[in-house]
Formats: structure tokens, sequence, C-alpha cells
């Protein structure tokens, strides 16, 4: 961390629609900027009402992404983990019903001394401290902060207000301001259009912001005209106008910003030293492009017409393929469309490995237990998530132990062998919001299994979200029957990993392996997964 040198800030602001890519956005230049040796951190501000994502529908707002203090946030934070490998917290992730909580909470105990609670400046100095807590103590060198939804909305306001008035005081040294908009394409008059880049800019100002960076997405090229006219009505230097051309994974954005000079822009502003240096990805990227292999897995879940609702798992697909010289081809399997051992070869006759997805409630439950029992029979190497874990117990239960109708307490609760049951301190549970068992726990591996061999230590830690577990009074019979119970939580005694010694992959845990896989260093259980698959494509050919 560089001494005696303020904290400097990068606001990253969205306009014209959502989704652009605020969040991939921000995690590369954060790359760029940690490439350059400097400590770097990012801040996600959702102007939502919501508390946190953890109770709100994948199909609305995509996965919810967990943090070891088992934080439920918002799946950018997925995004700035996998970049800039740094384990965020709960201090990285602000929602306008925290903010709005936070005061009001305040307000009813008598703190403001019977002041009249208003938007600024009490709603607007309790973002700015929680924009400044992420560094507090200072560890960091430099903050990001992106900003959920598009300039103009309503509920976005305060957050632009309190974002001008830190500005102000930090000073023009310590804070720069990017602004990604869309730069659409009118196929009628084949023409790039900059008038909605430039209405966004214009509504930027009248907050009382400037970007000092104009960050463009557009599926063609932005001619030298082009950045000259949006530099001109966005008052910037026409240099500072960057292209964010569509690219084949995200991780070519960081090479993208580093080929315009982003991370050079970005630190003479902000008079950062070092040198950005994108060896590693350009290496990783060149992989990724030029695999060796290429496996079809299928993915086997719930939300399976939604990817965002795994965005986690697709990208631990990427770093387990680059790792193992792979191209991972993902067929999304509904298991609610599964019904009998039939379905199951045709979905999964061309298949090198099968994924069986997290997710909660008995809807496709019974595809997902056939999916598992297609995966042991055909020695199909398998990974469980969480509720895939369970699902293989329950069919092991089934067909290999002879508790004919055992189940989980969550899918039937009239269960004669309840071999999955809710964990005894949720019984009494009636609230949804963070409830769970959510973030890191600790789980001890037996040497000599598949999993002790992946992981390459005997401690480890993982991050959970889960309400049921397997049920105890049910694990001398599996054990005895052949199941492997090759991890454990000591302390709570509860299974976290399984699997079958006489199969070529077959691992399952209780907790998320996706949520801890970077592009700097894939998850063992992915790696190894990817690595079986490409042993099982080979051996077919």
């Amino acid at each position: 961390m560089i001494q005696n040198t303020p904290v400097k800030y990068i606001f990253v602001l969205g306009g014209v629609i959502s989704g652009l890519g605020k969040g991939i956005a921000a995690a590369s230049i954060g790359y760029l900027l940690k490439s350059a040796g400097l400590k770097v951190t990012i801040l996600k501000l959702d102007p939502y009402l919501n508390v946190d994502p953890g109770t709100m529908n994948p199909y609305q707002h995509g996965e919810v992404f967990v943090l070891d203090d088992g934080s439920e946030t918002d799946l950018d934070l997925g995004h700035y983990e996998r970049f800039i490998d740094l384990d965020m917290s709960k201090d990285n992730n602000a929602t306008s019903g925290q903010v709005y909580s936070t005061v009001l909470d305040r307000e009813r105990r008598g703190d403001y001394l019977g002041a009249t609670i208003q938007v600024i400046p009490h709603i607007t100095n309790e973002i700015i401290y929680r924009i400044k807590a992420v560094n507090r103590p200072k560890k960091y060198d430099v903050v990001i902060c992106e900003v959920g939804g598009t300039v103009g909305d309503i509920e976005s306001l305060p957050f632009m207000e309190a974002i001008r008035q830190l500005s102000l005081k930090v000073g023009y040294h310590n804070h720069t301001i990017m602004h990604l908009t869309l730069v659409p394409y009118i196929k009628a008059s084949e023409e790039l259009k900059t008038k909605p880049t430039q209405h966004s800019v214009m509504k930027l100002r009248e907050i009382g912001l400037t970007p000092d960076m104009i960050l463009c997405r557009s599926e063609y090229k932005l001619t030298k005209e082009i950045k000259q006219k949006i530099g001109l009505f966005g008052n910037v230097d026409p240099n500072h106008v960057i292209e964010g051309k569509e690219v084949k994974s995200i991780y070519e954005v960081p090479l993208n910003l580093y080929n315009q000079k982003v991370g050079k822009i970005i630190m003479e502003r902000l008079e950062l030293p070092g040198e950005v240096d994108v060896t590693y990805l350009e290496t990783f990227i060149k992989k990724f492009k030029r695999p060796a292999h290429r496996v079809n897995i299928a993915m086997c879940g719930k939300y399976t017409e939604l990817p965002d609702a795994y965005k986690s798992v697709l990208e631990a697909f990427i770093h387990a393929g680059v790792e193992n010289d792979a191209r991972v081809n993902v067929n999304w399997v509904a298991t609610e469309d599964m019904r009998s051992e039939k379905d199951a070869e045709r979905i999964f006759g061309k298949i090198d490995g099968i994924l069986l997805l997290p997710g909660f409630g008995p809807r496709g439950s019974e595809g997902k237990i056939l999916a598992c029992k297609y995966a042991r029979e055909n020695k199909i190497p398998f990974l469980g998530i969480c509720l895939g874990l369970q699902c293989a117990v329950i069919e092991f239960a089934r067909n290999i132990c002879g508790l004919k109708g055992a189940n989980s307490t969550e899918f039937d609760k009239n269960t004669h062998y309840p071999v999955i049951e809710l964990m005894e301190s949720q019984r009494a549970i009636k609230r949804k919001g963070g409830t769970m068992r959510l973030g890191a726990y600790d789980c001890t591996i037996e040497p000599g299994t598949k999993t002790y061999a992946a992981y390459r230590k005997k401690k480890i830690s993982e991050r959970h979200r889960h309400r049921w577990e397997v049920n105890n009074r049910y694990r001398d019979r599996l054990v005895k029957n052949g199941l492997k119970i090759s991890g454990i939580n000591e302390e709570l005694n509860l299974v976290e990993i399984i699997e079958l010694p006489n199969h070529p992959w077959y691992v399952a845990g209780q907790f998320h392996p996706e949520l801890k896989s970077r592009v700097s260093k894939a998850h063992p259980l992915f790696r190894e997964f990817i690595k079986a698959a490409v042993k099982h494509l080979n051996g077919k050919s």
C-alpha cells in the first residue's frame, strides 16, 4: 500500500439502460490497478429497497453471491472477487434498504435529538459513511464504487448526491468518474447513434456530476468521428471515450481497456505510481480461445433458462477449463422435464460430465435424483453442489441402501426415511431473510480420498447457503453400503462432502465451491471435475 497518500475513489455509473456491465467494468479496472501493484477494493451500491438480494427471485435479480461472513450480496461481488482475487465482506455491498433502515433505527432511538430526518443530509451522510467504511482502517490505495441501476432513476438520486458531495470533499486528483453508456446501431440507417449517450451525460451533469471517461458499449467499432462527437457533447477528451466492444469472454474486458490506455489514464488522473501488467490475462485468453479439448457438461437445475442464476458456476467452468486446456460446452437440463431413465439416457448419452446445481423446493427434485443415478451407474463424472449433494444421498439411500422412498423433508414431509432433514437450528425460524446456514464454515477432509487429492490439504473453509442437512441417523447405514463421507464439519458434526470410491469422479459438497473460484486459480473441485470429464471424453474416442 502507498504510504502517506489519500485514498483514491473511482465511481462507475451507468446510463441509457441497465445491464450494460458496470460490474464487469469496475472489476476490470480493479484488475488493471491491482496488476500495477496497488491495493484495491470495490463497493457495490444498490438503490433498490430490499435489504439484500437473499429473498429476491433469481428471475429478477440473478444469482445471490454469498460471502465468507454470511452476507447475501449482488452477483457483481462475484465478479469483483474473481477479478481482483480478494475476499469481500458485508461492507462491500450496500442497498437503499440497509441505508434507510439504519437511519430510521437511529431516529427511533433518538440519536438525532429530535431533528427532522431528511434525504440530505441524513441519508447522503450514511451513504458517504458506507463508501468510506469499506476502507476503515485504511488497507487500500483505491476504492472503486459501482452504483447499480441507471442515471436518472428516482431511487439512485441520493447515491448520486452523496458521490457529488464526496467528490468535492476529496478533491480533483483523488476521484474520477467513469460513465458507462450504450451506443446503439440502427440497422435501417446503418449508423451508430450517440444521442442516448449525450442525453445520459446531460442527466448526469444536471445532478452535478461530470464524467471524466465515457465507456461506450456497442456492437460496432466506434469511429474517430463518433468518439469526437461523444467527447464534444459529453465534455470529455475524445481519448477518454472508450470503446466497449463485444468480447467472447469477460476476461478480455481488462485487455480491451488496457489497449485503450484506461489504466494509464486513471493512474495519471489519480497520481498513482506503477505499471499495469496484463501478461497473465493475455496467456489465459490465449488458452481459452485455443483449447485442446471440448467437453460437454450437463447443467441440471431449476432456473436453466436464466444463466445469471448460476453465474458463478459458469465462470468456475471457464477457470477450470483453461487449467485443463479444455473448452466447457454447457448443456442446460431442466430436471422437471426428466421423468424416466429413458429421458436420462436421451439427455446424458453424449455427455462428459454431470453437474447438479443448487436450489430450493421440490420442483424437479425427482429429475435431479435420476441424474445422480445415471451418473453413478454409467460412471459419468459427477459434481453435486449443495442440493446436489442432498439428491445424491437420497438416490444412494433408495437404490443402494434399500431405503425405498427415502427423501428430504423439504420435498416430502412425511417420508419414512428422511435422509435429508431440516437442521435443528432452522426449525423455529419463520423469517426468510438472512436466516439460513450462511457463510464460511470449516471442513476436515479425510486423507486418501479424491477430495483430499483435489484440495491437497486436510483443513478447508467453504461458503454455505442452505437449511437442510444429511440426517446423521442414517450416516452409518450410508457408509456401510459404500458411500464415502470425505469431509465433515467437526464442530457441528455435519456431513460436508461425499464421494463414491469406485467411480472415476463422483463428488458432492454441501457448500458452494463456485463462489471461491478465481481467474487466477480455479477451484480444486471444479478443476478435478473437468479433468475427469476430459478423461471421459478421451476414453470414448
